[in-house]
């Protein structure tokens, strides 16, 4: 096992470089970062040749990807044009965005495995219809209008009930709030829940969907007959010998699918004004700010390496048979 966790952490490291190496350039084409301030008249040509040197647009690209390079190496993100380290900022909005997607991605593999079992286990019925339509309808609905359709239809209604703020709808925290940590746990949920929720329902869909194939594929295996013959319940079975081994290919999934969750908090985090990852990645691109865009990318390659590596280890969890060498 650690020479399998060994070999995939090179492999990994491979990967995260060349990804670094093409993400930095097409970012470096994407656009002249200083545009604005050279087509301004009474700027100084002075300040301009300093901007450029202090981002290191006066030389070369691959000498800027060396630069940038080995700075990530030693923790270095280098400075956004304003000149404020982008270190310090990533780890700040990350610590905001991981608030709302960590519990997001907990609650929606508990919902997208019960009921894509629990619909395998109903099939044709109309439990199982039931299931499936909602499922097909929430993944054809975009995040925006799912976000906003909990913002005006069901936290402001609740709010104006009650007469007061329930579910708040703006910002990750009050500002108002203060104490220590427990004492501010009622703010972070009332700020936590529509964000949360809105990412669950954008993603837990296509998950639900492709568990209930898994499951009644797996259901018709001879084993799994076999078992059913010798009169073990149906509980056991389905617990055992179904649902371990129809984990497997929906583990795949789920952590290929982490990607598209933080791109989800992207949206999210712009319709509940979230000053996250996503808001401070928005601001990057209009204002072609290149070390912020890059960091932003480079955090999510990352992650998606690394949650795939978890997902290989899992396998050999979910399935005994399974063995790396």
């Amino acid at each position: 096992m650690l020479r399998f966790i060994g070999k995939r952490l090179v492999m990994s490291l491979g990967v995260l470089w060349a990804a670094s190496v093409l993400v930095f350039i097409m970012v470096a084409n994407s656009g002249d970062p200083l545009f604005d301030l050279k087509m301004n008249p009474l700027t100084p040509k002075a300040s301009i040749l300093y901007r450029e040197h202090l981002l290191h647009l006066d030389k070369s690209i691959p000498e800027r990807y060396w630069i940038w390079f080995t700075g990530v190496l030693h923790g270095d993100f280098g400075k956004t044009l304003h000149g404020v380290p982008v270190g310090p900022q990533l780890f700040t909005h990350m610590a905001v965005t991981m608030k709302m997607v960590i519990p997001a991605l907990l609650l929606a593999i508990v919902i997208a495995i019960s009921l894509g079992v629990y619909s395998a286990t109903k099939r044709g019925r109309w439990q199982d219809k039931g299931v499936t339509f909602t499922s097909f309808l929430f993944l054809a609905t975009p995040v925006f209008v799912v976000g906003l359709f909990l913002k005006f239809f069901v936290a402001i209604p609740i709010d104006q009930h009650f007469q007061k703020v329930i579910l708040s709808t703006a910002g990750d925290s009050s500002p108002t709030a203060t104490g220590g940590f427990f004492q501010r746990i009622p703010d972070m949920l009332s700020h936590m829940t529509l964000p949360t929720m809105t990412l669950v329902l954008a993603v837990f869909s296509s998950w639900v969907i492709y568990q209930r194939s898994t499951v009644l594929d797996t259901m018709d295996q001879d084993y799994v007959m076999l078992a059913r013959s010798k009169g073990i319940s149906k509980r056991r079975v389905l617990v055992r010998h179904i649902l371990r081994n129809a984990l497997i290919p929906v583990t795949t999934v789920i952590a290929l699918d982490f990607a598209g969750l933080l791109g989800g908090a992207v949206i999210t985090e712009t319709v509940y004004s979230w000053n996250g990852l996503g808001l401070w990645f928005l601001n990057g691109v209009n204002a072609l700010d290149i070390n912020v865009v890059l960091a932003y990318l480079m955090f999510t390659a990352t992650t998606v390496i690394i949650f795939n590596l978890l997902a290989d280890l899992a396998y050999a969890v979910l399935d005994p048979r399974i063995r790396y060498s």
